[in-house]
């Protein structure tokens, strides 16, 4: 079938709403060069000039945050069942506040490089902060991969475009800012598709009410009636933290959410632009915020059109992940279509233009400058950077290609399982290096090997039903404080060591 009869004849997507998403697509990639028209070298294609304002870096930490999984994975979940899971997102009132309290002023008071810049000036070892980086980029791989992977399904049957059409243009685009432009043109850029998101998904619900037969009435209604807020038989606290309840839902997710802010190099990269606390904080009270909102957003949107579809026909490709596009595809306006479509599109390219620089930065300055035996220089930096950008953009597109045309689909299953382990070990060795005195580079790496035998025994070997997903990032902390802890002060003594952390570098110096 030709594209023509196929938008045309069996989905909601127009010719009107394709010249959209092109459009669309060809403002962002015009943003992105625009804003690399100044040349980036060294430190500043990692960690941008200083000019970006503290609200784009903010939005930007939201765009990364919420990749395209998320953006169809919500709705799908309050339109199935309950909002059990947007309690999950309350985690934020954990994190930002000891992120504020106690990690931001670390990091500015040091002046981080990188997340694993961090752990190298905490503990004294290079070969800890390679070995972080070297996890984080993995992980990376695998979720730019499913990220450019499944939202492209999913537009690919709307739309009637080709699946690898799909991933080649997000892929190309992103590589061609991230390549040309360093951080600076990556945060522009996420600021503009993280507006069109939050504006088009509000626009989304606001339509949705007005065309439900009761409004918001009707949608409170199905809360309450219909059990579609809190599950009947869900717990709001049960004293075993390795099982599912509203309690370990927010404690847990805060933790798993610190993870990313404490760890994670694509959000460290965002704190690394500046130095100020204030602007620091108010980045994280706004991320905070626009994160909780959108969240809330798209969980009406589910119950909505979960009442919606209880009035009107199912329409076509109507499964759960997919629900909230197809409402999208076959009931709103011709052109909004295009532009919510195109929104979808731009957090995916949001995520992986973000992956991309950070993985760029995190090989360049973890790694190859670490290993390297002598000085690099900032051109040869960036050099490196714009080098690791490109082949990871063409490995991630090969990846994702592969995952679309029935290839390796377990490697689907085992990349999901990787990321949430990742992020858990590490952050139980940020928070040793962080909220402890005595901790030294023995007991670091102790933790550090300790915990992640422990989340692997965990992840792979402990039945799902037996330690919830939520108390992963709480497990790898408490292991890492009780073996490390305990290691460093058996070395000390061993070894008449008196050795004290670099200055700025846990909560207690200053």
């Amino acid at each position: 079938k030709s594209i023509w009869r196929y938008v045309m004849g069996t989905t909601g997507f127009t010719i009107i709403d394709l010249i959209i998403l092109i459009v669309y697509l060809l403002v962002v990639l015009v943003a992105g060069i625009y804003f690399s028209k100044k040349e980036m070298k060294g430190k500043e294609f990692f960690k941008g000039d200083g000019s970006v304002p503290w609200y784009v870096t903010s939005v930007s930490i939201f765009a990364t945050m919420l990749s395209p999984i998320s953006f169809l994975g919500l709705a799908g979940n309050s339109y199935a069942g309950s909002w059990i899971l947007w309690f999950a997102q309350l985690g934020m009132v954990v994190a930002i506040p000891l992120t504020i309290r106690f990690i931001l002023p670390i990091f500015a008071r040091i002046d981080i490089d990188t997340a694993y810049d961090y752990l190298d000036k905490r503990f004294n070892s290079k070969a800890l902060r390679i070995i972080s980086a070297l996890l984080f980029i993995i992980y990376q791989l695998g979720r730019m991969s499913i990220i450019m992977y499944l939202p492209s399904a999913g537009l690919s049957v709307l739309t009637g475009i080709d699946i690898n059409i799909l991933i080649i243009l997000m892929g190309a685009i992103a590589i061609v800012y991230s390549y040309t432009g360093g951080l600076k043109s990556v945060l522009w850029t996420d600021f503009i598709q993280g507006s069109v998101l939050l504006i088009g998904v509000t626009f989304a619900l606001v339509f949705l009410i007005v065309h439900i037969d009761g409004g918001m009435g009707a949608i409170f209604q199905a809360f309450s009636l219909e059990h579609k807020f809190l599950a009947v038989d869900q717990p709001i606290f049960n004293p075993n933290i390795f099982k599912d309840s509203v309690f370990i839902l927010i404690v847990g997710a805060g933790f798993n959410t610190m993870g990313s802010y404490v760890s994670s190099q694509d959000i460290v990269q965002r704190f690394t632009t500046t130095t100020d606390t204030k602007k620091l904080n108010k980045m994280m009270l706004t991320n905070g915020a626009l994160s909780i909102f959108i969240a809330t957003v798209f969980y009406l949107i589910g119950t909505g059109l979960y009442v919606f579809y209880q009035q009107n026909a199912l329409p076509p490709a109507a499964a759960q992940d997919q629900i909230f596009a197809s409402y999208i595809a076959f009931e709103l306006p011709v052109g909004v279509t295009g532009l919510l479509l195109a929104a979808i599109y731009a957090a995916a390219q949001s995520t992986l233009s973000t992956g991309l620089n950070s993985v760029a930065s995190s090989w360049t300055l973890d790694i190859q400058a670490n290993l390297s035996k002598k000085e690099l220089g900032f051109e040869k930096e960036t050099k490196i950077g714009q080098r690791v950008s490109l082949l990871v953009g063409i490995f991630a597109i090969v990846v994702a290609m592969v995952l679309a045309n029935g290839g390796v689909k377990s490697a689907y299953e085992w990349f999901n399982g990787f990321m949430g382990l990742v992020l858990g070990i590490l952050i139980g060795t940020f928070i040793l290096g962080a909220f402890t005195k005595v901790a030294n580079t023995f007991g670091a790496v102790a933790a550090f090997i300790a915990s992640s035998g422990v989340m692997v025994y965990v992840k792979y070997f402990v039945p799902a039903d037996h330690v919830t997903i939520w108390s992963y990032s709480i497990i790898s902390i408490a292991v890492s404080l009780v073996i490390g802890i305990p290691a460093s002060m058996i070395w000390r003594k061993v070894k008449g060591d008196t050795s004290v952390p670099a200055a700025n570098t846990t909560i207690y110096n200053k």
